[in-house]
């Protein structure tokens, strides 16, 4: 990384899908294309992933990552895919020991792969894997504030040419995906629509305390997420935006009724006020 000052690049946050996606030719893979070629070219991409999960945090520090096929279950080529990106080992240094400075309990972890949370969008946003990259896990059994504020620990590298995605599910409920697993154009289910909206509404007001607390007052959040870890990540790319910040949702969509595809870009918005006061509470 130079001194040179560059514009911060956004934070993202995508919504992944099951594993074939990486297969096939619909709207989220081509948002997936279209998105990667209007990016500035990034110097690396850190992704959270909902499917890294670690009771402290770790970063990705491993040099020649493998592509990791943590599922079971699908067709046959999906298992044959590889994303052969190099590792960002400098930089994940750099980022376990911005962590640690920052309160968290962090260290590096040199012999992990990258999961389809990782590999599956970025195969095709950045299809020549000429990128490094590194991953940062999420705390299952952490609130949606601790991955806040992990946001915000890491924000300061989108203006070093990170490319900072976080990568998950607006709704993500597996026993609803599996009725309709060979239905890709499965009618809508109202509750994962209703939620979606939510979601999007709190973020067009800048409502962080609300999505905070999105699991006592979002309209169907227990079905919508039965467990936090696919919406975790949507907190740290918020997060990373900063205090004053802007969202704006960039797709949206369903695959098998229950999965919505919704992906959203966060900027900083300078000059801004805080939209709220978040409470002090310790990171740890």
């Amino acid at each position: 990384m130079t001194d040179r000052p560059i514009a911060p690049l956004p934070a993202l946050f995508l919504s992944h899908g099951a594993p074939t996606l990486a297969l096939e030719d619909v709207p989220t893979t081509r948002f997936f294309a279209e998105l990667g070629a209007s990016l500035p070219r990034p110097r690396a991409i850190l992704v959270v992933s909902a499917h890294w999960e670690t009771a402290d945090l770790r970063v990705l520090a491993t040099p020649r990552p493998d592509t990791v096929h943590d599922f079971y279950g699908f067709p046959a080529p999906l298992y044959e895919l590889r994303y052969p990106a190099s590792g960002a080992v400098a930089l994940a240094a750099t980022v376990a020991d911005t962590l640690r400075s920052g309160g968290f309990h962090a260290r590096c972890d040199d012999q992990r792969g990258l999961d389809h949370g990782v590999w599956v969008p970025l195969l095709r946003m950045f299809p020549r894997a000429d990128i490094p990259v590194t991953q940062v896990s999420i705390a299952p059994d952490r609130p949606p504030l601790f991955h806040w504020r992990l946001g915000r620990a890491l924000a300061e590298l989108r203006g070093q040419g990170v490319l900072i995605v976080g990568s998950g599910a607006i709704t993500h409920n597996l026993g609803d995906f599996r009725l309709q697993r060979h239905d890709q154009a499965a009618p809508v289910a109202a509750y994962a629509a209703e939620f979606a909206d939510w979601i999007a509404s709190a973020l067009a007001e800048q409502a962080l305390d609300r999505l905070l607390g999105y699991r006592e007052i979002a309209p169907h959040a227990a079905r919508a997420h039965p467990t936090d870890e696919h919406l975790l990540p949507l907190f740290v790319a918020l997060g990373a935006a900063g205090v004053a910040w802007t969202a704006r949702r960039i797709h949206h969509g369903f695959m098998h009724g229950a999965f919505a595809m919704d992906a959203y870009r966060f900027d900083s918005a300078a000059g801004m006020p805080d939209p709220v006061a978040v409470p002090s509470t310790s990171v740890h």
